[in-house]
């Protein structure tokens, strides 16, 4: 038979051991408490101070049910009748006191208790009722001593504690427990590679980025295939991409795929109130890092914490951030390089990180993660509406084609706005419809069912979005209309929905065109109603800004020439000095009123020349309140095409021609 150590002696074998240990927390529950007994212990009356003579006529005027005099105090406590209570309301700001004692005075020491009582008694008329009087000595100092003297050095007491603990914890180095707040310990969320279940098949789209992490996961998976030739696994890859493309996503598919622990943190967790918490927390992280290789270690939105250093002196500077960031250059520096973890990064600011983060040994590589076209927005599509109850005839492709520039963020907050709609509906599945006013609601805010227009403001709107859609229509390079709604959405009365190509390259036509659209709305109200309104500030802003850079950047002024004054690097920063003189700015603003007038120009001479088009349009929307581009269709005609797509596709219908000829 075992010897079970634990047993009491002489006691029963199924008899548990009870062991209490002492613990810091019970300082915690001492102190609580305190406090709550204190409070209790005080939570008595409030008495009013009143003088000997008021006491006196109180007493006479028979309002008085006790007097409690306290003979080495020298206090007496009054309690006025219940009856009475109303008579002094003003005393106690209009409010009656709960409880007695309700007024206390103080006499000297040659006060004589018992004489003065005594006359007062005798002075009372024969039926008036008997007032008590309670003479005694207070035994309760030292009670009260030791209320207001241990309470504060149990508080010091645990100040001391607290700050040496907390000292303890910043003085540890890799950021021991010791602490009492664990500050200094590192706050990344540890997913065990059972945990971890995204793989590849989970992230649609990608592709490029893809196959750039596909390495990341051969070299966890096979060191020794890249080792053994003498090269070395990179450190880290810094994922780039707008917010919603699926950095952190592809991040997790890569510790799913790899089979590894997975680290994940904020960029943010590092920065703390208190100095040297995130160099302590960096030094944490790496130190569980290695305990755990192979792992894979996700900072996330590390621009908070990699911002270049040393730039916006005065303005945005943080030792205490630039500590942490030099300690994560100190920890990524002294990695083994065979160690097995590997550093993954996000980011949607890749221009403000500090140089010496990006360069090789540290992120060896940058993945960028753009927003998805065409096919990789239908692939994520099918992803979000596995588990939706969608119709048998609903395309998905339509859906692509109809939300060019949404992440896969966005695509998924329209997947479930459409459930959402068609649930409201009491729909038991979801069709086209409600996915297209899941877009107009992401897009164009929520529909404001409850808003009012006046005639006036209605008809002035109808003929805002109709020059918008004619103008955008008319033009070749401007982006195609898909829809014009009369419906107030978000802070718009109404709104012209255009399906933009995925254009990489912009040329000063299409610039030109665009904003030729943008100022068509408010060009229509001075054709109709002979002067503007302030519907129009969106596009003014809009059209500004697309001007400046036209000028400024893109160097598509012929007085300012081929020169850009864009600062890709951000090493400008706050800096008050401009890279032109001042002669050059005021020439550039000249440039862009000229720009700005030749739009709006060549915009009045193409409505002037369509004045029926347009009008007719805007008579329609007052009367439908949504036209489609079918609408639009019938009263201008087809869509103006671009000259060098209109000279493809006739070398395209050529050549079929040809081929009969030349087979007859």
């Amino acid at each position: 038979m075992a010897n079970n150590s634990n047993m009491p002696k002489g006691g029963d074998p199924r008899r548990k051991v009870i062991r209490v240990r002492f613990n810091f927390s019970w300082l915690y529950l001492i102190l609580i408490l305190g406090i709550g007994w204190l409070l209790f212990n005080n939570s008595g009356a409030n008495p009013q101070k009143i003088e000997w003579a008021e006491v006196q006529e109180m007493f006479l005027s028979g309002d008085i049910k006790e007097i409690q005099f306290i003979r080495n105090d020298f206090k007496g406590n009054v309690t006025v009748r219940p009856d009475r209570l109303n008579k002094y309301a003003d005393k106690f700001g209009g409010k009656i006191p709960p409880s007695s004692p309700h007024f206390i005075f103080l006499v000297s020491d040659k006060f004589d208790a018992e004489k003065e009582f005594a006359d007062l008694n005798a002075k009372l008329p024969v039926d008036a009722p008997k007032v008590k009087i309670v003479m005694e000595n207070d035994n309760r100092m030292w009670s009260g001593i030791l209320e207001w003297i241990i309470f504060p050095l149990l508080l010091i007491f645990m100040w001391i504690w607290m700050f040496r603990g907390f000292n303890k914890n910043m003085g540890g180095g890799a950021g021991g427990p010791g602490g009492v707040f664990n500050v200094g310990k590192s706050t990344g969320k540890l997913a065990d590679k059972e945990k971890v279940n995204v793989t590849f098949k989970d992230v649609a789209g990608l592709y490029g980025a893809k196959e750039e992490v596909m390495e990341i996961v051969d070299f966890l998976k096979n060191p020794q295939k890249y080792t053994s030739l003498g090269g070395k696994i990179p450190k880290g890859a810094l994922l780039v991409g707008p917010p919603g493309t699926g950095k952190t996503l592809l991040a997790k598919a890569v510790a799913g795929e790899a089979n590894v622990p997975f680290f994940s943190i904020s960029g943010s967790d590092f920065v703390e109130m208190f100095v040297g918490v995130g160099a302590s927390r960096v030094r944490d992280l790496f130190r569980q890092a290695k305990e755990k290789a192979p792992c894979i270690v996700f900072i996330d939105e590390i621009d908070a914490v990699g911002r270049a250093r040393g730039k916006n002196v005065g303005f945005s500077s943080n030792d205490e951030r630039e500590n942490t960031l030099n300690q994560l250059l100190t920890e990524m520096d002294g990695f083994d390089t065979n160690s097995g973890v590997i550093i993954l990064a996000a980011t949607n600011r890749a221009d403000i990180l500090d140089k010496a983060l990006l360069r090789a040994g540290r992120f060896d590589r940058q993945i960028h993660v753009d927003l998805p076209e065409l096919k990789e927005r239908e692939e994520i599509f099918k992803v979000h509406t596995q588990k939706l109850k969608i119709a048998k005839d609903f395309d998905l492709g339509f859906m692509a084609q109809h939300t060019p520039g949404f992440s896969g963020a966005d695509i998924a907050n329209v997947c479930n706005e459409a459930a959402l709609t068609a649930a409201r509906r009491n729909k038991k599945e979801i069709d086209r419809q409600d996915f297209l006013d899941a877009v107009d609601r992401i897009v164009g805010g929520l529909e404001r069912k409850g808003s009012i227009m006046t005639p006036a403001e209605k008809r002035t709107t109808a003929y805002h979005e109709a020059g918008h859609a004619t103008v955008g229509w008319l033009l070749p390079y401007s982006d195609p209309v898909f829809k014009v709604s009369l419906i107030p959405r978000g802070d718009a009365l109404g709104l012209t929905w255009y399906l933009p190509d995925e254009r990489k390259i912009l040329s000063k036509s299409y610039l030109m065109d665009k904003m030729c659209a943008l100022i068509g709305g408010r060009v229509a109200e001075e054709i109709i109603n002979g002067e503007p309104a302030t519907g129009a500030l969106n596009d003014l802003e809009r059209l500004t800004r697309m001007a400046y850079n036209m000028v400024q950047f893109y160097g598509m002024s012929d007085k300012i020439g081929e020169v850009s004054f864009y600062d890709s690097t951000g090493s400008r920063g706050y800096d008050l000095t401009k890279p032109y003189s001042e002669k050059t700015a005021e020439l550039m603003d000249q440039e862009v009123k000229d720009l700005v007038k030749e739009i709006h120009d060549r915009t009045l001479l193409i409505l002037t020349e369509h004045r029926e088009g347009f009008v007719q349009m805007a008579k329609l929307l007052l009367e439908k309140e949504v036209i489609f581009s079918e609408d639009i269709e019938k009263i201008l005609g087809p869509k103006a095409k671009p000259t060098e797509e209109i000279n493809e596709s006739s070398e395209t219908e050529a050549e079929p021609a040809l081929t009969e000829s030349d087979d007859e």
